[in-house]
């Protein structure tokens, strides 16, 4: 068996576009599929697939560690997080035809079953985007917080705290402070809540300040306190609060995980599936972390196909805590991926069909062509017009 080719789909999903990559083999009908999704970043990407093509056009697509040495090491430059991610979505297909080519889903090769369902959590605004990083008042919070309870889940994520340099301003914590109450009032103590500081804070005492107005509502853990790399500042965060601190989806490389372990300033990393290297690399750093006991909860609010990738690792990865989830994207996002997914009572229920499990409808992916993003960057800007983190 040899690859014949390695091509792209973009599928405009309205917060993002979708990369799809299918790996076509010398086998009659035999193709793989993965998905490279990176915003704002959509024919860089596809770009950098069809640059590492060549690399692999010939070579046996069940040999997936040579696959992805060849492409990191005949590359010469370090790939980054556009390279990293057309890496991961031709790896996450290969897994793909491994898969289909046994007989067996894709979590059997990984390591087989260690839990029976997967917890999931979704966003406070599902796919509408200006909803999940625009909401910053306490009423659409909790109405957008019982329209995702009614649809099933027990968990979910959301973004309000405000765009911050090295400073928190008092009325700005106090009103997050406001926000999680009321958040926490109206869900109990029954529904897990994150918050993702989307790396805003560029201090240690600023995140400190807004995750000491949010401990007493007991979140399950607060997202990217500081910006992704300051390991200095995130072990400052760490030593001073009781509440559990995620990071780690803007982490590309293995190595940085391993610096952030290392560091112990942190409860639970992040890797992206589509953005690390694929499965194999994740569950490389699930491993490392397992091993310092910090457990694994994926980032994913990407496509349908990232979606079953990452409910197939967690079914196999013993440290899992939680995955996000972004299936209420769009209202057709099962109609251009045809899968396994399939929640009920908060958890995502185990696939058994060979590979990912899934059929992608072509004729619907192209009815949904590549448009720019909307960039909600231009929203991060101070009253004096510094410009802070998104």
């Amino acid at each position: 068996m040899r690859i014949t080719a390695i091509t792209t789909r973009i599928v405009h999903a309205e917060m993002r576009n979708w990369v799809f990559v299918c790996v076509e083999t010398s086998e009659p009908g035999l193709v793989g599929w993965g998905e490279a999704t990176l915003e704002w970043k959509t024919r860089s990407v596809v770009g950098a697939v069809e640059d590492l093509t060549p690399l692999l056009i010939g070579r046996d697509p069940r040999d997936i560690e040579q696959a992805v040495r060849v492409m990191r090491k005949h590359s010469f430059w370090r790939l980054g997080a556009i390279g990293m991610s057309a890496v991961s979505g031709i790896e996450v297909a290969l897994w793909d035809i491994l898969g289909k080519s046994l007989g067996v889903p894709v979590w059997r090769l990984l390591g087989g079953k260690v839990r029976d369902k997967v917890r999931v959590y979704t966003h406070l605004g599902l796919g509408d985007m200006r909803a999940v990083y625009e909401t910053m008042d306490a009423a659409p919070l909790v109405a957008r917080a019982h329209e995702v309870m009614a649809k099933g889940y027990r968990a979910f994520k959301a973004v309000f705290i405000p765009y911050t340099h090295y400073h928190a301003p008092l009325p700005e914590v106090d009103k997050v402070a406001r926000m999680m109450a009321a958040l926490r009032d109206a869900v109990g103590p029954a529904v897990e809540i994150m918050v993702d500081f989307h790396g805003r804070p560029a201090s240690a005492a600023a995140a400190l300040a807004y995750i000491a107005a949010l401990a007493p509502g007991r979140p399950m853990f607060v997202e990217e306190p500081v910006p992704p790399g300051e390991l200095a500042s995130l072990r400052a965060v760490a030593d001073k609060t009781t509440v559990p601190l995620a990071t780690g989806e803007r982490l590309v490389e293995r190595g940085e995980f391993a610096d952030l372990l290392q560091a112990r300033a942190v409860d639970i990393i992040q890797p992206d599936i589509c953005h690390c290297g694929g499965l194999s690399e994740a569950k490389k750093i699930a491993a490392m972390a397992e091993a310092v006991s910090v457990g694994v909860a994926p980032h994913n609010p990407l496509g349908p196909i990232a979606g079953v990738a990452a409910l197939h690792f967690a079914v196999a990865t013993p440290n899992h805590v939680i995955q996000e989830e972004m299936v209420g994207a769009v209202p057709w996002y099962f109609e251009v991926v045809r899968g396994p997914i399939r929640l009920v009572d908060g958890f995502w229920q185990i696939p058994e069909a060979p590979g990912l499990g899934i059929e992608v409808d072509e004729a619907a992916c192209a009815s949904h062509p590549y448009a720019p993003e909307i960039i909600h960057t231009r929203n991060a800007v101070l009253d004096d017009g510094t410009i802070v983190d998104w």
